[in-house]
């Protein structure tokens, strides 16, 4: 039984500088019409506390592998993201 490759992305902060993260998952909103992902970096991905960070994307029509991420900034927005991000956590967590 072969381990499932995680997805990587790199990220660059506002100074320039790349990092790259592991996708712990994707998910799309219908009301909204909004899609979502959720990673974490990949040198804290082993850790016992790992920060998860999560933007509203866009992929780029010109090239299928390249996104536009957007910071989540309104808190309702927030609020219906966290719920996914537990609901998504719980449901993997039942799956181990």
């Amino acid at each position: 039984m072969a381990l499932e490759e995680k997805e990587r992305i790199i990220i660059p902060d506002e100074n320039g500088e790349e990092h790259l993260f592991e996708v712990l998952f994707t998910f799309d909103v219908d009301k909204t019409g909004q899609s979502y992902i959720a990673v974490v970096p990949v040198e804290q991905k082993d850790a016992d506390e790992v920060e998860v960070y999560a933007f509203r994307y866009e992929e780029k029509k010109q090239d299928d592998n390249d996104l536009a991420l957007f910071p989540i900034e309104a808190d309702d927005e927030w609020e219906m993201v966290e719920e996914m991000l537990h609901t998504l956590a719980d449901e993997e967590e039942l799956n181990k």
